[in-house]
């Protein structure tokens, strides 16, 4: 790495420069810059246009490659401020302040640097040829730029266009708008972007001939059971979707592995609830395209009987749909008041039937003739045994209490009452 001064450049043509993999790189990995030319057999130089950030200036000797020279420029792990506008220059060897003309300017985007923002489509990712489609690009705010790139096989994009607004019209849909989409979200005048969305597939209807499509053992079933949707065709496909009418969510599909099999795939809706009630059509197609489906098939209505909830989630294809969990939580709710309010009426009723026999033995007391009694006296029992007076319950002090108010005065001589209701509220 060194810095050349004051060169001058346009005494020979310009070279190329090329980015491999992709100019579109992942902040962290790696990209190689190959700048070459026929013309100049000296130093090549690489330029990051907008100041000093690395790499400002680098040069490396050439070497012959396809009959031209050619000088790799290893950037990584890349950053955010590897972004940017390059361009190189070739120099000779004779005279090596005399370089080139400037190629073409590289832009590398570098993504990865934000959250990624959500991809959707409308009407939907399953169209028919024909018809309009607008790709939607959700991000966070404060972004005012976004880029729409489709996958092609397994290379990456080779640049992202950007554009102000989020919605991405493609107009009416044919055969070639099939495949997989991914948006970025960035800032006006910058080279640093999100990550890529989640993928969005894009399927184009229409191609083929429609397969057939059945329940069983019916499309009219109880609630809980379970049924099988069958997509079979009489030509062969070797992958099978099902969509539900109205539903936002991709199709369910299937990929037969036995190619030998009649091309039919089954489709399980376990156990059925009222939100697997609806209209159904099924679509072939084929891995080697992978996007392009069949004619739907005519239309199968599911009906659920029995047992209906207001609120169900929306049905998934071979997986266990359960019942509303709000629906759940408001049942137990119910049930575990109710059982509470049993147990405090109960409570309640124990008290009232307490209460009242309370109130009717301390009448009783108040109506039996009794003497003045000592608050440190002794009881005795009618066999002659004699007690300590327990005077800690509140009871037996309100006893003696009123005893002693309404009770006409007795002689010291006289002997305890034999009435045993005295010594029962004991």
């Amino acid at each position: 790495l060194t810095q050349t001064l004051s060169p001058f450049s346009g005494e020979y043509s310009a070279p190329s420069l090329s980015a491999q993999p992709s100019p579109v790189v992942a902040s962290g990995g790696n990209v190689s810059l190959s700048c070459s030319s026929q013309f100049t057999s000296g130093r090549f130089h690489l330029l990051k246009e907008g100041g000093t950030d690395l790499p400002g200036h680098m040069e490396s000797e050439p070497r012959i490659h396809a009959r031209m020279w050619q000088t790799i420029f290893p950037l990584g792990p890349v950053s955010p401020s590897h972004g940017g506008t390059y361009r190189c220059y070739g120099s000779s060897r004779t005279y090596p302040n005399l370089w080139s003309q400037p190629s073409a300017p590289l832009h590398i985007e570098v993504t990865g640097v934000h959250r990624a923002p959500t991809l959707s489509a409308q009407p939907g990712s399953l169209v028919l040829p024909g018809h309009s489609l607008t790709l939607q690009c959700h991000a966070e705010a404060g972004f005012d730029t976004f880029a729409l790139t489709k996958d092609e096989g397994l290379t990456h994009p080779q640049r992202l266009d950007a554009q102000h607004s989020p919605h991405f019209p493609l107009g009416h849909v044919n055969r070639t708008h099939g495949g997989r989409y991914r948006c970025y979200s960035g800032h006006h005048l910058s080279s640093v972007w999100s990550a890529p969305s989640a993928p969005l597939d894009i399927l184009v209807a229409g191609l083929y001939r429609k397969p057939s499509l059945s329940a069983q053992p019916g499309p009219s079933v109880p609630w809980g059971v379970n049924v099988t949707l069958q997509c079979g065709s009489e030509i062969w496909f070797d992958t099978f979707h099902l969509h539900r009418e109205g539903s936002l969510d991709p199709p369910h599909h299937l990929h037969l592995q036995n190619t030998s099999a009649p091309s039919q795939a089954n489709f399980t809706l376990s156990p059925v609830t009222s939100g697997h009630q609806g209209t159904y059509r099924c679509y072939g197609s084929n891995s080697t395209s992978p996007y392009l489906l069949s004619q739907p098939s005519d239309p199968l209505e599911v009906v659920v009987s029995g047992k209906a909830l207001s609120s169900q989630p929306s049905p998934n294809s071979n997986n266990n749909t359960q019942g509303s969990p709000c629906l759940e939580w408001n049942r137990n709710i119910l049930i575990g008041v109710s059982v509470g309010l049993i147990l405090l009426l109960s409570l309640l009723l124990f008290l009232f039937l307490q209460f009242r026999r309370q109130s009717k033995e301390e009448a009783g007391m108040s109506d039996s003739p009794t003497g003045p009694q000592d608050p440190n006296s002794q009881d005795e029992d009618p066999q002659g045994v004699t007690y300590a007076q327990d005077v800690t319950y509140a009871q037996l002090n309100l006893l003696t209490l009123r005893q002693q108010t309404n009770a006409p005065p007795s002689s010291s001589s006289e002997e305890p009452p034999e009435e045993p209701s005295l010594y029962a509220a004991l």
